[in-house]
């Protein structure tokens, strides 16, 4: 995150300026555009014109209005499918370039294996896309470690602090709940996936929001994925 969305607010203009006349610019363009027009009754909204004409200072008050209706919904922390797919393609094109890499911790690559080699599956469960997923742990500083995940699961299969999704993923991935373990730095998804009989480590690390009390007291922690200690699977 630390990276990731400061990039997004940082080049967002010159994203748009370069990739304008793409049809997949214009296709997320027009979805922020829809979003603007449902949010018209939300303080402080952004709405992003038509454009009537073909001028190059008619073009910029366009563009500027979609970078504005994009740091909006980002100082909400909204996560909307229209910024959500805008950022994806951003995203996509740094990755590809070299310009951002995903950042792995170093205990996570060695311990994923050992789980792997122990006939565990792992999945990755983000409120980021699935396409943002792949292109994180493809373009990752570890290199490409995609081959390392049986599968990955975004909001489309529900939200993280609701404890139906759980539920989804079990059936989906053909496990019963409480032979997963869900790894989160969230509290309010801890719970959730405990209300599915989830088990349920909380990940302690650099720059993640802190705990109450209570919450480090009810939840197992840990600091590091060499911390866990699972049973081979049989």
């Amino acid at each position: 995150q630390e990276t990731l969305f400061p990039y997004i607010k940082d080049n967002v203009k010159e994203y748009l300026r370069a990739h304008w006349e793409e049809e997949e610019c214009q296709q997320d363009v027009g979805l922020l555009r829809k979003q603007a027009q449902e949010d018209s009754s939300l303080d402080g909204a952004v709405p992003i014109p038509l454009e009537s004409g073909s001028g190059e200072e008619e073009l910029e008050r366009v563009i500027q209005a979609v970078v504005e209706n994009v740091h909006w919904q980002m100082s909400l922390d909204r996560k909307t499918t229209a910024l959500k797919q805008l950022q994806g393609h951003m995203w996509r094109a740094a990755y590809a370039t070299g310009h951002v890499k995903g950042e792995i911790f170093e205990d996570v690559v060695p311990a994923i294996r050992k789980w792997r080699e122990a006939g565990m599956k792992v999945y990755i469960y983000s409120s980021g896309s699935i396409e943002a997923q792949k292109l994180l742990f493809g373009y990752s500083t570890e290199g490409d470690i995609l081959e390392l995940f049986d599968g990955h699961f975004d909001t489309k299969i529900g939200p993280k602090v609701e404890s139906e999704s759980y539920r989804r993923i079990a059936a989906s991935i053909g496990c019963a709940t409480n032979n997963i373990l869900f790894l989160t730095d969230v509290p309010q998804e801890a719970n959730a996936a405990e209300e599915a009989d989830t088990h349920v480590a909380v990940v302690i690390r650099p720059g993640n929001a802190g705990l109450t009390d209570d919450e480090k007291s009810y939840y197992s922690l840990i600091s590091s994925f060499t911390e866990l200690f699972l049973p081979s699977s049989t």
